[in-house]
């Protein structure tokens, strides 16, 4: 049971995991941005 747990948990690639997040980090960071200048009047 927990050998099944472990063979899951090295066999995962861990770089393609943080590289989707970064990619999807900077993604969000975009239009965050822009709503971030549109609640403020344009004014940061």
């Amino acid at each position: 049971m927990l050998d099944g747990i472990i063979s899951t948990f090295t066999s995962i690639n861990w770089e393609v995991i943080f590289q989707l997040l970064s990619v999807a980090l900077i993604v969000i960071a975009g239009p965050a941005v822009i709503f971030v200048l549109a609640f403020r009047n344009g004014n940061l």
